[in-house]
């Protein structure tokens, strides 16, 4: 696995705390969960504690200021059409100089509302037009100290694209077609990377078949052997 690009010895050994050695188990070391950052959200519409998408327009620039020696705090209000969200960052002073005033970006991130006042915290965001952070969904992978989520994500990109050829295909067409399964190849792309909900569904169904068939057929060639 450390041969993959942007993993290398050190990011190798951490990955190995997880029990990923290879890059067949970086393929194979699924998502935990899903973030769908592709449904914007009307600010009037946010909800006390959910994870939110919203576009909207810059009422001013940053304003940062320093809470304690090693502590800053970074704060922007933004608007559309329906209401305004105050925005909050913490220790990311370089969030002064990538968001300026009176531009459209979207951002997604955990909204509180106390007070009439709705907030969100330590979102990340996209310039208008833009799909780095946002417009996609995102997968969550389980983690160790010192290795994070977007570094996994990375490996597994960079796995992924390294297997330019098809995944080694373990079903007959016939299983496949009787249950309307997607190949093993697709399924694998899916299940880290989905277009859309119902192509992870699909991706899952695939999977989950897969296992469950190996499963059966183990238990199968243990019965013949005590018999």
């Amino acid at each position: 696995v450390q041969y993959i690009k942007g993993v290398g010895p050190n990011r190798a050994k951490l990955l190995n705390l997880l029990g990923i050695y290879t890059i067949e188990d970086l393929i194979s070391y699924y998502p935990r969960k899903y973030e769908d950052r592709t449904q914007v959200k009307k600010i009037e519409e946010l909800q006390d504690g959910e994870e939110a998408l919203i576009e909207a327009v810059t009422v001013s620039g940053v304003s940062m200021f320093r809470l304690r020696r090693n502590m800053t705090v970074s704060k922007l209000l933004v608007q559309d059409d329906t209401g305004r969200c105050l925005i909050t960052w913490f220790n990311q002073d370089y969030i002064k100089t990538k968001i300026h005033s009176k531009e459209k970006y979207r951002f997604y991130g955990k909204v509180t509302k106390k007070a009439g006042q709705i907030e969100m915290a330590s979102p990340v965001f996209d310039e208008e037009g833009e799909n780095k952070n946002t417009g996609k969904i995102v997968p969550i992978y389980s983690t160790t100290k010192s290795l994070s989520e977007t570094a996994i994500r990375q490996a597994v990109e960079n796995a992924l694209h390294m297997a330019d050829e098809k995944i080694e295909e373990t079903l007959p067409n016939h299983i496949k077609n009787e249950y309307n399964l997607i190949d093993l190849d697709q399924a694998t792309r899916d299940i880290h990377f989905p277009d859309s909900m119902d192509n992870l569904a699909k991706a899952r169904n695939r999977l989950v078949f897969e296992e469950l068939l190996t499963f059966q057929l183990a238990l199968l060639s243990l019965k013949e052997q005590y018999n």
